[in-house]
């Protein structure tokens, strides 16, 4: 128990996990249990599933996702993203943080409790680990209280090489999305100095999760993340969150045997703040920044509610109004609204996933060069070409006119566009000078791989006056 619970009541006046002078508390959350607690971890068996699976799952023979920094290569479910796609990216990243603001409007922290991967590590692999061999919080305090014998070295030891263990498990894991299986694989098997920079990385990210998750932990959540200090604005009294009932709860009271009971249905038990991952007393009302909405408090207020024959729900799912003027929560029109501007934004951004081109072809007529008038009553432009494949296709191609009578005649070789790669060439577009209305011109070329239209691109044509 920590030192919060042994201490007069504070409101708000402090941090759960510093005390008066400053110094770190270190926290003992009890064991959590119930039907929310199971279907956190029925969520986060999925997550995990799909986490660890990730770079090993192949989208059209791509990594299903790849964020390849180093290379500026990005693989998002089979679709190869280039420096040229960074408008898609940036305006996907501003969906998303519009996204993750509405969202939380309405529904609250439910990320952090239920998705977020610190949440996930810590409280479904790590703590639980920690629930393993050390037992539960009681077991736990009186662990790190105990002199070092052979029991307690025992489990420290063998508890931190199961840490570091699993830490080097996710970092391997982190390490594949940026660069792949194939080059993960070269670094573990060849030697060191072959690949010292990747070793370099794979022991950095080792380390940070390991001290994240033995040390830090949920100081992630109240300190570093800005997620966390967002909700103190972005949340209203119209927000979903974990609440306390202070109208069905206060005053607060004692159980006592054979005595009429006139305070509120709250027991003052402490068991929801002793099973708080961070600390906190959710009775101190519900928009407070450290809680993480994981909901481990309302299984375990059930819990007693059912132990002393009253209803379940003083702690639960709701919004501050609702409460406040006792009222059922319902999916308000605001709801609706908010609701629906985040399928917009879904959908929009899913449009641009969809019609985005495989191949982007860029063509600027050559520098320095004027049209050329032919013995055949033609003229011609010479033109350079640049060619992006996004596929891991190779695919050769050709160019056609599509809005003008005329041909196209590529210099030198034949354009092939090697599979995630580029091609340069040069070609000369002529067209018969009776069709030239004008002494500059628009015309249209396709990039044709066989008989399918692959990509367009207009540039300027230039012939002599009419």
């Amino acid at each position: 128990m920590s030192t919060l619970l042994t201490e007069p009541e504070t409101f708000r006046d402090s941090i759960s996990t510093v005390d008066k002078d400053g110094k770190r508390v270190w926290l003992y959350p009890k064991k959590p249990s119930g039907k929310l607690y199971q279907y956190r971890k029925y969520v986060s068996y999925a997550l995990l599933t799909l986490l660890f699976t990730g770079p090993f799952l192949k989208v059209n023979g791509l990594p299903m996702l790849l964020f390849n920094i180093p290379d500026r290569k990005f693989i998002f479910f089979g679709m190869i993203f280039w420096p040229q796609d960074f408008f898609i990216l940036l305006i996907g990243f501003m969906a998303f943080i519009l996204f993750i603001i509405l969202f939380t409007v309405v529904y609250g922290r439910v990320w952090c409790g239920w998705v977020c991967p610190q949440t996930i590590f810590m409280e479904m692999v790590f703590r639980r680990i920690e629930y393993w061999i050390e037992g539960d919080a009681p077991k736990q305090k009186a662990l790190d209280k105990a002199p070092w014998t052979t029991e307690k070295i025992w489990k420290k030891t063998t508890k931190h090489t199961l840490f570091v263990g699993v830490s080097f498990v996710i970092a391997n894991t982190f390490l594949a999305y940026i660069i792949g299986v194939a080059e993960l694989q070269k670094i573990v098997t060849d030697g060191p100095a072959a690949h010292a920079g990747g070793l370099f990385s794979l022991v950095l990210f080792t380390g940070v999760f390991y001290g994240v998750f033995a040390r830090f932990r949920e100081q992630v959540c109240t300190i570093v993340c800005p997620y966390g200090r967002l909700q103190g604005v972005i949340l209203d009294k119209k927000s979903l969150t974990v609440a306390y009932d202070y109208e069905r709860g206060e005053p607060r009271g004692k159980l006592r045997k054979n005595q009429v009971r006139t305070e509120g249905d709250c027991i003052d038990c402490h068991q929801c703040v002793q099973v708080c991952p961070t600390g906190i007393d959710i009775r101190n009302g519900a928009q407070q920044m450290e809680c993480i909405n994981c909901t481990a408090c309302i299984d375990i207020c059930n819990s007693i509610m059912d132990l002393v024959n009253k209803p379940q729900g003083l702690i639960r799912v709701a919004t501050e109004e609702s409460i406040a003027e006792k009222k059922a929560w319902r999916f308000t029109s605001r709801m609706k609204a908010y609701t629906a501007v985040l399928v917009v934004l879904m959908g929009a951004f899913a449009g641009l996933l969809i019609t985005r081109s495989n191949i982007d072809a860029t063509i600027l007529r050559t520098p320095g060069m004027l049209y050329q008038q032919t013995d055949k009553g033609t003229v011609t432009n010479l033109y350079n070409i640049t060619l992006i494949n996004k596929t891991d296709e190779e695919l050769p191609v050709t160019l056609k006119l599509l809005s003008n009578k005329g041909t196209i005649k590529v210099v030198r070789n034949e354009l092939v566009l090697p599979k995630q790669g580029l091609t340069e060439g040069v070609f000369f577009a002529e067209i018969p000078k009776n069709d030239l209305k004008t002494a500059s011109s628009e015309i249209e070329v396709g990039v044709y791989s066989g008989d399918k239209l692959i990509a367009t691109e207009t540039t300027k044509f230039l012939g002599p006056a009419q």
